[in-house]
């Protein structure tokens, strides 16, 4: 690159004034801030193709992760499911591109679903911990084998009952109302993969709720986003899960009602 592409790169300033600033270092401590591509430089009126290839990279990361199946011995590895004995129902919809199209789909069980649920599972527990693929598989296949264990522990620590443990296919957050209707616990925690973006499509939420009813609505619901390596640690993550599920249970309430 010659000099008038690093000048391209930098904000503009009178030439009076670029030798009093360092300014690679101003870049770079901006830059270090956020993952958005922020002073990033340009080539003409285009990107530079570095930015042009990362973005490509990161978009086809974002598709990626929105379009793959989830597969419990893959993604989550068969070891992991068989320690937690994890088993898998699904959402009203029966394909991705279903499931993408209609998500009013993704918030309901099938039959077959529900009926598995009402035989696999104790009801009346403390905390029921569900896993939702939702629009990013790489978030759970990431963050889930190490939020999970960590959760449990606290859990254990606190004296708190656990429902077992199940993943949803072709899931959506509304979904917490009829696991709450299903299954009755004080406090259902869904961990579902967040909508991939172009700075990360490994991002994790956790949607919290008090004995969750069919006709909730987000009101009623807390939120811990953002859980990946850039973002929320999985240690900080299972903390705030934990000590929100505490607050839930000691003021009976949760979502907007929650202090």
């Amino acid at each position: 690159m010659g000099a008038e592409d690093d000048k391209l790169a930098q904000p503009d300033l009178p030439e009076h004034d670029l030798a009093e600033y360092d300014l690679s270092e101003i870049v770079k401590k901006v830059r270090a801030q956020t993952p958005a591509r922020l002073l990033a430089g340009r080539s003409g009126a285009a990107y530079r193709t570095n930015t042009q290839l990362e973005l490509r990279e990161a978009h086809s990361a974002a598709r990626d992760a929105v379009r793959t199946e989830l597969d419990l011995s893959v993604d989550l590895g068969e070891t992991f499911a068989q320690k937690w004995n994890l088993f898998e129902v699904c959402s009203q919809a029966a394909n991705k591109d279903e499931y993408l199209l209609r998500p009013d789909l993704g918030r309901r069980l099938n039959d077959a679903s529900r009926a598995e649920l009402k035989r696999r599972c104790t009801k009346g527990r403390d905390l029921q911990i569900v896993i939702g693929d939702g629009l990013s598989v790489t978030a759970v296949a990431l963050q889930v084998p190490r939020l999970l264990p960590l959760l449990f522990e606290g859990t254990k620590s606190r004296g708190w009952s656990v429902g077992e443990i199940f993943v949803i296919r072709y899931c959506r957050v509304g979904i917490l109302n009829e696991i709450g209707d299903l299954l009755g616990p004080k406090v259902a925690v869904l961990l579902i993969g967040e909508r991939p973006g172009l700075a990360t499509a490994e991002s994790l939420s956790a949607y919290m709720a008090y004995r969750p009813q069919l006709a909730d609505t987000d009101a009623n619901r807390n939120l811990i986003s953002n859980i990946h390596a850039r973002g929320v640690s999985t240690e900080q993550a299972s903390e705030r899960i934990l000590n929100l599920a505490a607050a839930m249970m000691k003021t009976q309430t949760s979502g907007c009602q929650l202090h």
